[in-house]
């Protein structure tokens, strides 16, 4: 393969690419007795997730070609992952394609599960992390080209498609910080996995089939269906299904129970550890340290079934309906609003009655309206003028010189003009 040969292989870069595709992509069932059906198959991803197929990778169409071509009898896959990612929709078709499978997943990561690989191994119905494995989680990217207003379009599109990928990540573990740990590009060990609660265990979990090479064409072993995905894909699938032998042999690995590969843990009745029993014991307040399950979980039924006490409000503290408290704000507003207009007629009405007895000049009228809202001890100053102080009836003047009261002088001493006023 020439330099630039190997510059156009999207994923192996300077490796140099498999001479066949069952090298890094296969499937392999075997009986699980003599005389039966294929009850287990394990399917190996031992490579990256590319749309194209071929030589870029592994695509929806390889694994929909596996997963059809798998006799009617498969009641369990083992998806073996090798992987670095790649495409993230060609991963989320590969997951929906073997989760609408009729048999369950066990997804076993024998190296890495990273990128568009981990939501793969995360999505299936158990996840086992071999020893050594690692899991790597990150948001997804791309190479794009444009002004600010493209390149803005395509960041709101990546923030889109990690929604999905955060979606995949909540069913299996919960709700996390799942937007830091993509950001951050977390890689987690077999144990770092678990802990996070994107693998359900870490251990060793055996083939279907003995160890041989998949796919090989001058393979005519009857132990084995080989199921390859070379060039005549197709048929080569269907030659070796039709071609399977009645019988396999005695030693074949029969599924084993729990959460071994078989029926995933979930499945199968299950039974609660001692100390987990005895904690739901203290808490619903069973004083029988004998109590059977049976009995904790009635008790746990009913107490879910009783509706939580409403907690006593304080005394003094009265609850009303959301509706009531509104109706009442506004009232008291309103309330308030006319409260305000009586006070301001009652102030004016003392000052008018002062105006007709003559206590004060009738272009003061306005200063002592305002004088008696600044301070209604005002008034009290305002009842102790003499009434009549100034003449009801207009006066002439004498020698060209103003002849008023002195309710100006009085108004004087009494508020001194303020230095914007003098001003």
């Amino acid at each position: 393969m020439t330099e630039k040969q190997k510059e156009q292989h999207r994923y192996w870069g300077s490796v140099e690419p498999p001479k066949a595709k069952t090298e890094f992509f296969s499937a392999v069932t075997t009986p699980v007795s003599e005389g039966s059906d294929a009850k287990v198959a394990t399917i190996r991803m031992y490579g990256p997730i590319d749309s194209w197929g071929g030589w870029w990778g592994i695509s929806t169409e390889d694994v929909g070609r596996v997963l059809d071509a798998l006799p009617d009898t498969v009641e369990q896959i083992v998806l073996r992952i090798n992987s670095p990612g790649g495409e993230v929709w060609e991963a989320v078709a590969i997951l929906n394609m073997l989760s609408a499978h009729k048999a369950t997943v066990v997804a076993v990561v024998d190296g890495l599960a990273a990128s568009a690989a981990s939501f793969i191994a995360a999505g299936c119905d158990e996840t086992v992390m071999s020893p050594g494995s690692q899991m790597m989680i990150h948001s997804p990217h791309m190479i794009a080209w444009g002004n600010a207003v493209k390149l803005r379009k395509h960041a709101a599109f990546l923030d889109k498609l990690e929604e999905s990928c955060i979606e995949i990540y909540t069913a299996k573990a919960g709700e996390q910080d799942w937007r830091t740990l993509l950001a951050e590009e977390t890689w987690l060990s077999a144990a770092d996995a678990v802990a996070l609660g994107l693998a359900d265990r870490a251990g060793i979990v055996p083939d279907a089939g003995t160890a041989t090479t998949v796919g090989a064409d001058d393979d005519e072993s009857d132990d084995l269906i080989v199921i390859t995905l070379d060039d005549d894909a197709d048929a080569a699938a269907a030659a070796r299904i039709h071609a399977a032998a009645a019988s396999a042999r005695a030693a074949a690995p029969k599924p084993p129970d729990s959460t071994e590969p078989g029926n995933p843990a979930n499945k199968e009745e299950l039974t609660m550890s001692d100390k987990f029993l005895a904690d739901v014991r203290d808490r619903l307040g069973i004083t029988d340290a004998n109590a059977s399950e049976e009995t904790v979980l009635a008790a746990l039924t009913e107490r879910v079934a009783t509706p939580a006490p409403t907690a006593a409000l304080p005394e003094g503290v009265v609850a009303i309906e959301a509706t009531q408290l509104e109706q009442m704000r506004a009232d008291a507003a309103a309330g308030r609003q006319a409260r305000d207009e009586q006070i301001a007629a009652a102030r004016a009405a003392t000052v008018d009655d002062a105006v007709a007895d003559g206590r004060i000049a009738p272009a003061r009228r306005d200063h002592w309206i305002a004088a008696l809202a600044a301070d209604e001890g005002a008034a009290d100053t305002l009842a102790s003028l003499q009434k009549g102080l100034i003449p009801l009836e207009p006066k002439g003047h004498t020698g060209g010189v103003d002849q008023s009261s002195d309710e100006d002088g009085t108004y004087s001493k009494l508020f001194p003009p303020t230095k914007a006023e003098e001003a």
